[in-house]
């Protein structure tokens, strides 16, 4: 045998093993097969994906296919390789720097640079490895899987493979595509948040457990063609809420079409008037960027007033943490002092929360055939720029995904 792994040395490199012992031999060549196992170990540990390495413009994305695979660190996390992504405002926001400062102390890393960054909120594909705590029967491995990439990771969607925590990650509603699938949960969670966990639209239940709630509830929704507003009517439509929502004349079929009891063209003034004639609105929710200054034009009474449109990112970015928080903090009591005064109700911010009983309402409301994905356009792995720009450019109706099959 030993005689046999001699005879395999080409002649031109047997000068190395000449004048050595057997025992020798066997180690150099053990020690040879071991470095090619790594190096095989190693290069299916690389992967395709796009990164920033600093803030800024979109030729700040750079495509490699050689970044280094994610992997699994702790016990409940789950690896995923993705077939379909999508592009948020979120995104396009991080891209220019948006939220860096809480990033940093998200991450534990006040005084570490964040990048090369993925960015990347939410995917869906196969889950291919879990930790050693998760639970496989509820996430078995080598299924269709959807889920979101909490904020503070630095390694995103936008990506051949992706690692988040379990509570992140749910099986895929059957009926949808991976394209479908990849647009639905960062803009419905948004939404769920917003209705359930800061409005508390369905009680301590809607908050803590996937039940929903809200009927006969009264609901105006502003922006309900965007990503996140077309999804929290169909929400509320499903739970039974009375829904009014406004949009731009060309998208009043659309939010139509989607269960809207209701739809205004925000352009235009006197029928915007007529949104007296419906209220008290039990909830008023801006998913259209106004934030909480455009309550003071609404005329008319609503209990509660949420918008996603919070400065709360954008005071620490430019006033530090501890300025920041108190500027918020004055902002928020100021908008609510002249909303109390004018005799409305209270003004708070919603943001998007990944929650297992939000995923699940998703789900369920997906399998009852009660929401269905908009998509606004749907773009190649390396056309990702390009759904960037399209994303910045606004007015969209529904989502901007990206399919990496």
């Amino acid at each position: 045998m030993q005689l046999k792994l001699l005879l395999r040395v080409p002649a031109r490199n047997f000068h190395i093993f000449y004048g050595k012992s057997v025992a020798s031999v066997n180690n150099m060549l053990n020690e040879g097969q071991n470095e090619i196992q790594t190096q095989t170990h190693e290069h299916k540990l690389k992967m395709s994906g796009w990164q920033i390495h600093n803030y800024g413009d979109f030729d700040e994305l750079l495509f490699s296919d050689r970044l280094k695979m994610p992997q699994i660190k702790q016990s409940n996390e789950c690896l995923v390789k993705v077939h379909a992504t999508s592009i948020n405002p979120i995104d396009v926001a991080m891209l220019g720097g948006y939220g860096a400062a809480v990033l940093k102390v998200l991450r534990c890393q006040p005084s570490v640079i964040e990048f090369p960054l993925t960015l990347g909120r939410e995917f869906c594909g196969t889950l291919i490895q879990t930790g050693m705590s998760v639970n496989n029967f509820k996430l078995p491995v080598g299924q269709r899987v959807w889920g979101v990439v909490p904020v503070q990771n630095t390694q995103g969607a936008h990506a051949e493979y992706v690692c988040v925590p379990d509570y992140c990650v749910g099986m895929v509603p059957e009926s949808l595509t991976n394209t479908e699938a990849a647009s639905v949960l960062y803009a419905g969670l948004t939404a769920w948040s917003g209705i359930y966990l800061t409005a508390q639209l369905g009680g301590v239940c809607g908050a803590l457990t996937a039940d929903g709630g809200g009927a006969n509830k009264r609901v105006l929704v502003l922006g309900g063609s965007g990503a996140v507003g077309s999804l929290a009517i169909q929400i509320l439509r499903a739970q039974g809420s009375q829904v009014l929502a406004t949009c731009s004349e060309n998208a009043t079929e659309l939010v139509q079409n989607l269960g809207a009891d209701c739809v205004i063209d925000y352009r235009n003034p006197s029928k915007m008037a007529t949104l007296r004639n419906f209220a008290p609105y039990d909830l008023v929710l801006d998913c259209s960027g106004q934030g909480s200054e455009a309550a003071e034009a609404l005329d008319f009474k609503y209990d509660q007033y949420v918008t996603f449109s919070s400065p709360l990112l954008r005071n620490i970015d430019s006033s530090g943490v501890g300025l920041g928080l108190l500027k918020n903090f004055a902002n928020i009591l100021e908008a609510n002092v002249k909303s109390l005064t004018n005799r409305k109700g209270l003004i708070k911010y919603g943001f998007f929360i990944p929650a297992p009983q939000g995923i699940e309402l998703l789900k369920q409301l997906v399998e009852r055939k009660k929401l269905l994905p908009l998509i606004d356009s749907c773009y190649k792995f390396n056309e990702l720029p390009e759904a960037f720009k399209r994303v910045k450019a606004g007015h969209l109706r529904g989502k901007v995904v990206v399919s990496l099959d």
